[in-house]
């Protein structure tokens, strides 16, 4: 087992050790240790995996892109992250070191909010994505967050499928989504 190291000047542990295999697709797939570390937001590894996911989004929601410069502006404005608001970076690692999954918690008006959720692709499916939110849960609660709530779009229903699995329940579109993002899909996940 291996300690997390944690960012922000604090320690903080969680470890998940996965073993025997997992049916993927078919096929039996080992998956090995996995470590979670809460980092800062300008560690590289994150900043990587944040930048897949803005590919990743872009691809999966080009037809819902604007040409009109106050929406385009609109929605960056309502996904910008001020980092000063920033109250977690996390990622989930694996035996070899390399980061494949990150979120972020962010406080928005008060509120906890899950942004930033990508796992990569090559290790879907097999549960670090269940590591990676519970993990935020830990966190927040820990912190004394009585819920967190999250926007997701309509063309991601691997994530709205995980969400639903772990327990968060549907929740109107909140600001600043309601007019920027239509298509937004928001959730909430009790914590006490």
């Amino acid at each position: 087992m291996r300690a997390c190291r944690g960012g922000q000047g604090q320690r903080w542990e969680r470890l998940l050790h996965l073993t025997g295999a997992v049916s993927q697709g078919g096929r039996i797939t080992e998956v090995n240790e996995l470590v979670v570390e809460q980092v800062e937001w300008y560690d590289a590894r994150a900043v990587a995996l944040r930048q897949a996911m803005a590919v990743e989004m872009d691809e999966r929601y080009s037809s819902h892109r604007s040409d009109d410069p106050e929406k385009r502006a609109a929605v960056d404005a309502a996904l910008h992250i001020p980092t000063e608001k920033v109250l977690a970076t996390v990622l989930v690692v694996d035996s070899e070191a390399h980061a494949v999954a990150h979120a972020v918690l962010r406080d928005l008006a008060g509120e906890w909010e899950v942004k930033r959720v990508i796992v990569d692709a090559s290790v879907r499916g097999r549960g670090v994505g269940r590591l990676l939110m519970n993990s935020l849960a830990d966190i927040a609660r820990a912190r004394g967050a009585r819920r967190l709530i999250l926007q997701t779009g309509n063309r991601q229903p691997d994530a709205v499928a995980l969400y639903e699995r772990l327990g968060y329940q549907s929740i109107p579109v909140y600001e600043p989504y309601i007019e920027a993002i239509p298509f937004s899909l928001c959730y909430e996940l009790p914590l006490r």
